[in-house]
């Protein structure tokens, strides 16, 4: 078993943090490309999610599970935005095909992943972003995380929505019961 040391990881912002604000390529669920700058999306919180990129089996897996917890899906009380390195055109074809209704993020060089402290390379080789979601509020405070920590390569955790759901609930004082 590798150590921390040996995988080459970032620090990731911690819950209190301001997270950043940036301006990358921006897929919405009916297809549009265009710039979005993160600040704009904050009118209500946001669960920031990074993942590796679009179709890989985890990723897919990811992504149906928000898309079919109805409360990420409604969108009424927190929006899911997707942050990966696939380009807009994948972005498109990944939207599509799994029906998400989730904007996606494409970062391409991974600076919105650096920006995070969830930029990730594994044993010296490809860079990528550590699977990881950030709630962060509408003052760009960072109100919780979540980080993948599979001991040989965090890229292969997947978020516990169900967890994930009961902490944002908690954190923001929502009285909301989930509905499958």
């Amino acid at each position: 078993m590798g150590s921390r040391a040996e995988h080459d990881v970032d620090e990731p912002l911690s819950v209190g943090d301001t997270a950043p604000d940036f301006t990358a390529p921006f897929v919405t669920p009916n297809g549009s490309v265009g710039e979005a700058r993160f600040s704009d999306l904050l009118e209500q919180p946001v669960l920031l999610c990074f993942y590796t990129v679009d179709f890989s089996p985890d990723c897919i897996d990811e992504w149906c599970s928000f898309r079919d917890f109805d409360w990420f899906a409604s969108g009424d009380d927190v929006r899911v935005v997707g942050v990966s390195k696939s380009g807009p055109r994948l972005h498109r074809q990944f939207i599509k095909r799994l029906d998400l209704g989730f904007p996606l993020y494409s970062d391409t060089n991974l600076d919105i992943s650096a920006a995070f402290g969830v930029r990730y390379r594994a044993f010296g080789l490809f860079a990528r972003s550590r699977r990881s979601c950030f709630l962060v509020d509408e003052n760009r405070e960072i109100r919780y995380r979540w980080l993948a920590d599979h001991w040989l390569d965090a890229t292969r955790d997947t978020p516990p929505v169900s967890d994930i759901h009961d902490a944002i609930v908690d954190e923001l004082g929502l009285d909301d019961a989930p509905e499958f």
